[in-house]
């Protein structure tokens, strides 16, 4: 999902490397390895997580005060939540509300940020790194995983039949490489969907066929289809076009971009399921708009999406090939008429449907109440097999886990594997895993997450943190024989990292460089061709070598901050608007000072 909310910004605008990675360091075989004068007994492959010692340390971090029906900082907070906001929303809010933006002076524990940057070579994680870059990078099976989750199980929609199979794969592989606490956490989505059929035919001025897919949790045509005159609707000044709608009776909607945006993209996102609501209302055909009135990318392809978090709509909406688009909106711009039909057959649950997240760990030998989240989703939308969107993401996370086990490294701190599922409907997976989880948020230490593509790494996105950064960079710094990696404290709001920045933790997102990931994103073209096993392999190395120096350094990596501070943040980053339009926006008024 990670590019939803970025679609409408873009439409406007080995061998060589390891041995230098590992350098002046221990090489990789099994048995004893000696470092500096120092001798380990830990093999460095085929090592299970039974053999490994699990140490306790008698560190303890100081209590934390949980605040029920409410929000408590220093002072009580009051929700005020807009009218006709589902049940579940609020829900959501205050479960969320629960992990940390609701808790009283509770944050005490929290990293030393004062201390001067150190890279591997000086906090002493480096040979630990070392034999997991091995291997990593000469033994990684993430794209045998990959092929298995594209081949054998293929698409994976929240709630159907296989993404439960991928869940119970996903399970079986975390056993096989060695987890340990393998089980899946379940939970509720609102409401479960079923893609059917999709037709299109051009009538007026010209007749032809016309290339489109409904777009997640969105309704149908009466049986047999129906036929409009085709009338446009400005999605930058759609405001006006919601005062308006009742225009838009018998009509199918063809949305554009003309002028100017009166908002920011993400709230263009999130107000664009309000305008649906009228155009429905008011009695509209259909509505070709794509993701929040993006426009496909290109070469003949669709791309389906979810409208909104926890959003259905009754209406019909369409992705409509940019080809085909193209021609209605000339035809619409030269004053012809245009008419068109389609026939749209899709189905909703008549209830809750149940999904969940697959969670394998790593369990430290010093602090293992301390945990790191290392994650991506399982789910996948239904036009092809979801190999990069996120089969890659999820491929990469069972090939950071087996690189670590098979090093026989344990770190000092527990390292939870996480595969999501729900992120397609809008973070589902991972905003439970945070209502579950609540009670352990004061000992999480932020999330890790790939879900940007089949391209390799080249930015870590700190989630809001900039307190992170003088820390982060020397890591990766030493990431660079292997891939330079630039870092920033930019927050990834369109995948399952968000909710972790909500509760003021580090949701760390592994920002790729992928050109392609704009034909392969929720389209057809989102197969296993798509990836380059080698990319898929560094990746995971990358993702590992991440994981094990945030579990392993000797001082804590970050803890979460306060509500205040991470709401002033998350202004500050430009994600208010858009969270509060979709009703997820917990903090009130914290953090508005100086701000409209």
């Amino acid at each position: 999902m990670s590019s939803n909310c970025e679609d409408i910004r873009k439409q406007r605008n080995g061998a060589e490397r390891l041995s230098r990675f590992t350098k002046g360091s221990v090489g990789c075989g099994r048995g004893r390895v000696k470092t500096k004068g120092k001798r380990s007994c830990a093999a460095v492959t085929g090592v299970q997580p039974s053999a490994w010692r699990n140490r306790k340390s008698g560190s303890k971090l100081h209590s934390q005060e949980t605040v029920l029906r409410g929000v408590r900082l220093q002072s009580v907070i009051e929700f005020r939540c807009p009218e006709g906001v589902r049940r579940k929303r609020m829900r959501r809010v205050l479960a969320v509300a629960g992990v940390g933006f609701c808790l009283g002076g509770a944050w005490t524990a929290r990293a030393d940020n004062r201390l001067a940057p150190k890279g591997p070579d000086e906090d002493g994680t480096k040979p630990a790194l070392v034999k997991i870059a091995g291997e990593g990078m000469m033994d990684s099976h993430a794209f045998q995983y990959l092929t298995e989750l594209s081949d054998d199980i293929g698409s994976r929609v929240t709630g159907s039949p296989a993404e439960r199979k991928a869940e119970e794969w996903g399970a079986a592989k975390m056993k096989a490489i060695g987890l340990e606490n393998v089980h899946t956490e379940k939970y509720q989505l609102w409401r479960g969907w079923t893609r059917g059929m999709a037709q299109g035919e051009l009538l007026e001025p010209i007749r032809r066929p016309l290339h489109v897919d409904a777009m997640g949790w969105t309704g149908s045509t009466p049986a047999g289809g129906a036929e409009g005159e085709v009338v446009t609707a400005n999605l930058f000044d759609i405001d006006e076009e919601v005062k308006n709608a009742s225009r838009l009776s018998g009509k199918i909607v063809l949305v554009v971009t003309e002028g100017a945006p009166k908002k920011n993209e993400d709230s263009l996102f999130a107000i664009f399921g309000d305008f649906l609501k009228a155009a429905g209302k008011a009695g509209a055909v259909a509505v070709i708009g794509g993701q929040a009135g993006s426009k496909a990318s290109g070469m003949n392809l669709t791309h389906t999406g979810i409208l909104g978090f926890d959003a259905d709509f009754a209406i019909p909406v369409l992705s409509m090939t940019a080809e085909d688009q193209g021609q209605l909106e000339r035809y619409v711009e030269n004053g012809k008429k245009v008419r068109v039909r389609f026939n749209v057959q899709n189905t909703f649950s008549s209830g809750p449907v149940e999904s969940a997240n697959v969670v394998g760990e790593i369990r430290g030998r010093e602090s293992p109440e301390q945990v790191l989240v290392v994650g991506a989703h399982l789910d996948s939308w239904d036009l092809s097999a979801g190999a990069t969107d996120n089969g890659t993401g999820s491929a990469s996370v069972l090939g950071s886990a087996e690189a670590i086990v098979r090093s026989g490294m344990r770190p000092r701190r527990t390292i939870r594997f996480v595969l999501f599922t729900g992120e397609e409907e809008g973070l589902d997976g991972s905003f439970a895993y945070m209502k579950q989880h609540q009670s352990e948020m004061a000992n999480h230490l932020g999330n890790l997450v790939l879900d940007e593509g089949q391209g390799p790494v080249k930015e870590f996105m700190l989630g809001g943190r900039d307190d992170l950064l003088a820390s982060f960079r020397p890591f990766a710094q030493s990431l660079s024989a292997i891939r330079k990696i630039h870092v920033n404290d930019k927050v990834a709001s369109g995948t399952d990292t968000l909710p972790f920045s909500m509760a003021g933790l580090p949701g760390i997102n592994m920002d790729q460089d992928s050109p392609e990931y704009k034909y392969t994103h929720h389209s057809s073209a989102d197969a296993l061709e798509a990836v380059k096993p080698e990319v898929l392999a560094e990746n995971a190395t990358l993702m590992a070598l991440t994981a094990y120096w945030i579990a392993d350094r000797p001082e804590r990596f970050a803890s979460p901050w306060p509500a205040e501070k991470t709401a002033k943040m998350l202004r500050a980053q430009h994600q208010y608007e858009m969270l509060k339009a979709f009703h997820i926006w917990p903090f009130g008024d914290l953090g508005a000072e100086g701000r409209e």
